[in-house]
C-alpha cells in the first residue's frame, strides 16, 4: 500500500499488527432472569391492574431485548399491564414512526418482549414553578399509572459531573420526548450540567416514576451489573454506578496517535456516534478538551445500519468516506444535532472516495512526513476496544502493556481497490 509524501513521491504504508487486550469478564450470563428477580425483590409501589410505561431509549445497550423482556415479565407477575414507550428525545428523526423503528431495530416489539409499543411525540406540560426550565412528559406515560425507567449508566459524551448518563437523564431527555430534550439543550451545555438533575428530582416527586432499572456494562460491552432502584434511591444509584461504569469503561491504550481509523460510528455505539471519552474530543465550543489521547487526525469510514441514517458526531472526525456520506439521512441528523445545539458535531468532514484515500488525507493532515514512524491505530468502533490494528510505531509500545498480546505478525490495511480489509473477528 502506498500514499503520497508531502513532496509528491510515493511512500509505502506499513502493514499493521493485530493486538488484543484482555479485560476482566464479569458479564451477567442471564440478564433477563437477573432483572426479573431484582424487580420482584425491590418492592416497587405497583398495584394489580396498573398500566406501567416502560422506557426504551435509542442506545445500543447490550442484551436490551432480554432486559426489557425480563422487566415486562416481572411487571406482569406483579399484576401490572406494561407497555413500551420509546424514550429518546429527538432521535429517530423526532417522529413517532422513526422512534418505533429505532427500538424495533433492537428487537423491541410486542411479539419479542410481550408488551405493546405505544410510540407518540405527544407530551403534557407539567407545572414546575420552582424550576428554571419548562417540563414535559410523554402523554401516554403521564396518563398511565406509573413509569419504569430502563437505562445504561455511563460517562456522558458532552460533560462530566456527579450525574451523567443514566436514569436521571432518561427521565428528562428521554421521557420528555423532543419537547423537553429541546428545552434542556436550549440552555446549551449548562442545561445538561445543571438542569437535568433538579428536573429529574421534580419528576420523581410527582409520584409518576415507580422505579428504575440501571445497567452497567464492562469493557467487553456486556452487562455486568443490574440494579433496580425505588424512586427515592434513583439519584444516589445513578451517582454510585457512574463511578463503577467509569472504572470499567475501556480506553485507547495510547496517549498519542497520529491517525485513528474508526470503521463504524452510529447511534447504537454512542449518543453522538463516536464516544468522545475514547477519542479525547468533545467538539463543543467553549468546553475544554481532554488532555489525552492526543490524536492528529481521525478517519471514520462507515455508519451502522442501526443508526437509521443519523450521523450526528461525524463532525468529530477530520475525514470520512463517500460510503458513509451516502448513508446519511440529513433530516434525521439535522433534527438531532440542532436539538443538541452542538452544531459542530454535524459538520461533514473531508470526503474521500476510498478508505485508502482517506488514510492518505488523514496522514497528511497529521503531518506524518516519515510513514515508517507514523502512529496509526485502527479500531472497529469506540465501543469495541479489545481488538485493534496498530502500526509498527505503536506496536513497539505494546510490550510494556499488561494483558495485551500480538496475535499475528502483520495485517494489511486495505485491498487493491483501496478499501479496508475486514476487521479481524468482525
Amino acid at each position: 500500500m502506498h500514499t503520497m509524501h508531502p513532496k509528491g513521491e510515493l511512500m509505502e504504508i506499513p502493514e499493521m499488527y493485530h493486538i488484543r487486550r484482555t479485560f476482566v469478564d464479569d458479564s451477567i450470563l442471564d440478564p433477563e432472569s437477573d432483572v426479573f428477580e431484582k424487580i420482584a425483590a425491590c418492592g416497587l409501589d405497583i398495584k394489580n391492574g396498573d398500566r406501567i410505561a416502560v422506557t426504551v431509549g435509542s442506545r445500543g445497550i447490550a442484551d436490551l431485548q432480554a432486559l426489557v423482556r425480563g422487566s415486562v415479565r416481572a411487571l406482569r407477575d406483579l399484576g401490572a399491564k406494561p407497555f413500551i414507550i420509546p424514550a429518546m428525545g429527538s432521535h429517530g428523526g423526532g417522529t413517532a414512526e422513526g422512534q418505533e423503528e429505532v427500538i424495533a431495530g433492537y428487537g423491541i416489539t410486542e411479539k419479542e418482549v410481550g408488551a405493546p409499543v405505544i410510540s407518540s411525540m405527544d407530551v403534557v406540560e407539567l407545572d414546575a414553578p420552582d424550576l428554571e426550565n419548562r417540563v414535559y412528559m410523554d402523554k401516554h406515560a403521564w396518563e398511565s399509572d406509573g413509569v419504569l425507567l430502563i437505562n445504561r449508566v455511563k460517562p456522558h459524551t458532552d460533560f462530566h459531573g456527579r450525574w451523567e448518563s443514566g436514569l436521571l437523564k432518561m427521565s428528562v431527555i428521554g421521557l420528555g420526548k423532543h419537547r423537553l430534550a429541546s428545552e434542556i439543550h436550549s440552555y446549551n451545555i449548562r442545561g445538561l450540567k445543571e438542569l437535568i438533575e433538579p428536573t429529574a428530582r421534580f419528576l420523581i416527586g410527582t409520584g409518576k416514576i415507580k422505579g428504575g432499572v440501571a445497567v452497567v456494562e464492562n469493557s467487553y460491552d456486556k452487562i455486568c451489573l443490574v440494579e433496580v432502584a425505588a424512586p427515592d434511591n434513583i439519584p444516589d444509584t445513578d451517582a454510585r454506578l457512574l463511578e463503577i461504569a467509569r472504572e470499567k469503561m475501556p480506553r485507547l491504550p495510547f496517549s498519542e496517535i497520529d491517525v485513528l481509523i474508526i470503521d463504524f460510528m452510529g447511534k447504537d455505539i454512542s449518543g453522538c456516534g463516536i464516544d468522545t471519552n475514547v477519542i479525547g474530543r468533545l467538539g463543543i465550543a467553549g468546553e475544554e478538551e481532554p488532555e489525552e489521547p492526543k490524536i492528529g487526525s481521525i478517519l471514520v469510514t462507515d455508519l451502522t445500519d442501526a443508526s437509521h441514517g443519523n450521523a450526528i458526531g461525524v463532525g468529530l472526525a477530520d475525514v470520512t468516506t463517500r460510503r458513509l456520506f451516502e448513508k446519511i439521512d440529513f433530516n434525521a441528523s439535522k433534527e438531532n444535532v440542532v436539538t443538541s445545539s452542538f452544531l459542530g458535531r454535524g459538520k461533514i468532514p473531508v470526503i474521500a472516495d476510498t478508505d485508502m484515500e482517506g488514510i492518505h488525507i488523514a496522514l497528511r493532515a497529521a503531518g506524518c512526513r516519515n510513514i515508517k514512524e507514523a502512529r496509526i491505530c485502527r479500531i472497529h468502533s469506540t465501543l469495541e476496544l479489545s481488538d485493534m490494528l496498530v502500526s509498527p510505531a505503536l506496536r513497539s509500545a505494546v510490550a510494556g502493556f499488561e494483558s495485551t498480546e500480538v496475535l499475528m505478525d502483520t495485517h494489511a490495511l486495505a485491498d487493491k481497490d483501496g478499501n479496508l480489509v475486514k476487521f479481524p473477528g468482525s
